[in-house]
């Protein structure tokens, strides 16, 4: 089941990225809602046929947004950094998610990307067994982790949590994909480009923590609620770890996507 967000209303998502359905939900006010309402129950009205750019941010109303750093080992390499034994763990304030097609205010002259496999806790709890861990997911999304690095590396150490939280530095979707129809999670394909050249490029089987190690890690320390969301880390490709550095400037068309969870489209402005 793919659940999105179109013009406030809940919808189940069906067909392709190039001919994409919404049929309303009648009996539920977020995509939160009727994930806990599941499938079998939810009352569903007329499928209209509908463009990406209607579908709004899917999750606004997140409460806590994990985000996970140096998680691919190609990364850290970029970065000249140490793999971690641990995973690394910051924020991104809610106040900064958005939608999958937005345009973005850039902040100064050093605006980075980050595309990211974005996990959407479902049943919360502490202390969840690795084992059990993926039995609180509701479903992955698309993230883009946008990133001022000028104001991350201003001091030494670095901060993050206020570095990607400028308004619209979250986008997220286009929607919630529910784990029984994402086939194979490990063999998607993460990619980012910008103004049509590619820039990253990884498997989900990189990364070094899986979904199950964070939520399991996270949820140790932290209680997990329904409808957080865990960024995972971003593959090697930053314009950061590039050599000349590169980053974004107005005008750039940034597309971030994930095989079978959807593709974001973002305009700097």
């Amino acid at each position: 089941m793919k659940l999105a967000m179109l013009e406030n209303e809940p919808v189940v998502i069906t067909g392709t990225p190039e001919d994409l359905s919404a049929a309303p939900i009648q009996n539920a006010d977020s995509v939160m809602a009727a994930w806990a309402l599941g499938a079998e129950r939810l009352s569903l009205g007329k499928a209209q046929t509908i463009q990406p750019d209607q579908l709004i941010c899917p999750l606004p109303e997140s409460r806590q947004v994990f985000a996970v750093g140096m998680n691919y080992a190609a990364h850290t390499k970029e970065l000249h950094v140490a793999a971690p034994k641990a995973p690394s763990v910051f924020t991104k304030f809610p106040s900064s998610l958005t939608g999958p097609t937005v345009t973005v205010p850039h902040h100064g002259t050093k605006t980075d990307w980050e595309t990211e496999l974005v996990v959407v806790i479902g049943q919360g709890g502490r202390d969840i067994s690795q084992g059990d861990a993926l039995n609180h997911v509701a479903g992955y999304m698309v993230g883009q982790d946008l990133s001022d690095r000028a104001v991350q590396f201003i001091n030494d150490p670095p901060q993050f949590s206020l570095a990607k939280s400028f308004a619209g530095y979250g986008p997220i979707g286009p929607w919630l994909t529910t784990p029984d129809e994402v086939r194979d999670l490990a063999r998607q394909t993460v990619t980012t480009t910008v103004n049509g050249q590619a820039m990253q490029r990884s498997l989900l089987s990189d990364l070094i923590f899986s979904p199950a190690d964070l939520v399991a890690y996270l949820s140790s320390i932290v209680e997990l609620m329904p409808g957080d969301l865990i960024f995972t880390g971003t593959p090697s490709g930053t314009g950061v770890g590039r050599d000349p550095q590169i980053f974004l400037q107005a005008g750039d068309q940034l597309v971030s996507q994930i095989t079978g969870l959807g593709t974001l489209h973002i305009t700097i402005a």
